[in-house]
């Protein structure tokens, strides 16, 4: 999808759930619609401050937030990294392979909540999220990303 679709995208979310698009929030859309990976809080701040000097951490990590229950963003735990974001895939339902080496993320179509589930009590699920965090082909033959990785 090219930038410009992927940039509305994230605007008609912000639109549908009652945000008033600003040139702040066009911006931020921007930033996740150019970006093909994982960005932290600080990453998506630093982008902000240059065009925005004023913007504060808190309000830049509200929005990510925000956006991510608006379903925007997804965001992932790194053990090394922290917190990510990165820009919602919306087209069909898949799940993640995670690289915990250079974050490189594939796609695969496997959910397991399409099994058999024996869950206890009277439990509804609402939604659900699977990710697999391993070692890409291209790091483990790469001889520091595999030793770095096995200390």
């Amino acid at each position: 999808m090219a930038e410009a679709d992927l940039t509305q995208q994230m605007l008609a979310i912000m639109s549908r759930n009652g945000w008033r698009i600003t040139d702040q929030r066009r911006t931020l859309a921007h930033i996740f619609a150019t970006t093909e990976g994982y960005l932290s809080p600080k990453d998506v701040y630093e982008q902000m401050r240059v065009k925005y000097p004023g913007v504060s951490f808190d309000t830049v990590y509200r929005n990510l937030r925000m956006l991510t229950e608006m379903g925007g963003l997804e965001q992932f735990y790194f053990l090394e990294g922290g917190l990510k974001f990165r820009r919602s895939c919306t087209h069909h339902h898949h799940h993640h392979l995670i690289c915990m080496n250079c974050e490189k993320t594939l796609t695969f179509d496997f959910c397991p909540m399409e099994q058999s589930l024996k869950l206890p009590g009277d439990f509804k699920i609402v939604n659900h999220r699977f990710e697999v965090y391993g070692v890409c082909e291209n790091c483990q033959k790469d001889p520091e990303a595999a030793q770095s990785l096995d200390a």
